[in-house]
């Protein structure tokens, strides 16, 4: 399998992680991990699809020689771009049609037809920026302090000057979840990140935020469905 990422212009920082793009070689499924980001997915014979943010890892199977290309939103970005609530693609594939009516279906026809995928990606989601609200400004606060630790839902209400109700509420509306899971998510990117650039396991689980390597592995094997040592192969 042959996989790139590219950062996204600085024009569309606030709203794009990466743009990405895949070509399948044969071999055995590959396992996405979640990460709090919707991403728009165009795949070689299948068309174009919104993905939520999923809860837990999944697999997807792709036949050799597929081409698969996206633009991976940032995490709590997505729903003024696509008019939907985050919590209503949680964990769902939708075919970006159903959001965006005859739109969704001109640029997937688009996409089956470019020889650059991801300037049509950037474009499309420049042209919705341009009409969009802003991503909402509480939910990019609390998606930052979480990447940098896992504080518990009422210390990182007070921190943000809001009821837990209502950080919970617009967490989970623009992310698809809230703040806790969105918590344990990215606390987990960050240790088997830390784990690939080498970072011993004890340490990558102390230094992310878990009280010992036992937690690290069981949150890894409840979110991302196998052992950290299981990844850390597979990478």
């Amino acid at each position: 399998m042959e996989y790139r990422e590219q950062r996204p212009p600085p024009a569309l920082a606030a709203w794009v992680d990466c743009t990405w793009e895949r070509c399948d070689a044969g071999g055995p499924p590959v396992r996405v991990l979640p990460d709090g980001c919707i991403d728009l997915v165009w795949t070689q014979g299948a068309g174009t699809s919104v993905v939520g943010a999923n809860t837990t890892a999944f697999l997807v199977a792709l036949a050799p020689g597929t081409h698969v290309a996206g633009v991976r939103l940032r995490p709590g970005a997505a729903p003024p771009l696509l008019g939907c609530d985050g919590a209503a693609l949680r964990d769902a594939r939708v075919a970006l049609h159903e959001l965006w009516g005859d739109d969704g279906r001109r640029l997937a026809q688009m996409l089956d037809e470019s020889a650059d995928r991801r300037a049509a990606l950037l474009a499309a989601v420049a042209s919705r920026a341009a009409a969009a609200a802003a991503p909402d400004a509480l939910v990019q606060a609390a998606v930052a302090r979480l990447a940098r630790g896992e504080p518990s839902v009422s210390a990182l209400a007070r921190e943000l000057h809001v009821s837990e109700r209502q950080l919970r509420r617009r967490v989970g509306a623009a992310v698809g979840y809230g703040p806790k899971r969105l918590g344990r998510v990215l606390r987990l990117r960050r240790a088997l990140g830390a784990a690939r650039g080498g970072a011993a396991l004890a340490r990558a689980a102390a230094d992310a935020g878990y009280a010992d390597q036992a937690h690290f592995a069981g949150d890894c094997r409840e979110l991302a469905g196998v052992p950290p040592s299981a990844l850390l192969r597979s990478a």
